[in-house]
């Protein structure tokens, strides 16, 4: 399943792209005036899923800078960042390089699903956005907005609309309701025009806080 294409020889961008941002400004007056902002800046996918997920992990909870040091000291333990590697390591060892109790427990369990086959990662091209969800919510310290994050920065499925995050709720407040805050049903109605690029019109939704793309 081909997933990105080159853009004019510059950054990997996911196929859906291009007709995602035609359609995104056909049917949304903000996404009209938002989109030709930011150029051929698009979303990338960075790194392979079980790296993905452990940082994740690792930076919940703590500031973007803090979670960069932590995950530096951490990646820095095994040979590889690979689940049998991260199994082999010494709590004391993950604990010095500034993980909490708490996350060298769930960075193990995430480890265990991946080494022992709990999670199908072979299979995903294949499975629905939901089903997928089911599988990284039964990961101790993943939860559906961890999911739905993975869903759209390394799987990069074009329709994901993650409710839960803050900075899609406030950027919809700003951009749609002059700053009024808004519930989880008015950016639900929002996004109903998104459909079905909503994870194209939430990155520039981000955009729109954050002109620098966050690496996930």
């Amino acid at each position: 399943m081909k997933v990105t294409e080159s853009i004019a020889g510059e950054a990997l961008a996911p196929v859906y792209w291009a007709d995602a941002c035609k359609h995104l400004m056909k049917k949304d007056r903000v996404m009209k005036r938002l989109i030709p902002q930011f150029g051929k800046t698009c979303l990338q996918s960075r790194g392979d899923a079980f790296a993905t997920l452990a940082r994740s992990v690792v930076g919940q909870q703590i500031s973007v800078k803090a979670a960069q040091t932590v995950w530096d000291r951490f990646a820095q333990l095994p040979e590889q960042i690979t689940p049998a590697q991260v199994l082999k390591l010494k709590i004391d060892d993950m604990r010095a390089a500034g993980l909490s109790a708490r996350k060298v427990e769930y960075i193990v369990d995430l480890a265990l699903h991946f080494d022992n086959g709990a999670v199908h990662v072979d299979a995903w091209t294949g499975m629905d956005d939901e089903a997928i969800i089911a599988e990284l919510i039964a990961i101790r310290g993943i939860g559906r907005w961890t999911a739905e994050m993975f869903l759209i920065f390394h799987l990069m499925r074009p329709n994901v609309l993650p409710l839960d995050d803050v900075g899609l709720i406030n950027g919809i407040s700003k951009c749609y309701f002059s700053g009024d805050v808004v519930s989880r049903s008015d950016a639900r109605e929002v996004a109903l025009a998104w459909a079905p690029y909503r994870t194209v019109a939430t990155w520039y939704i981000w955009r729109s806080l954050d002109p620098v793309p966050v690496e996930y």
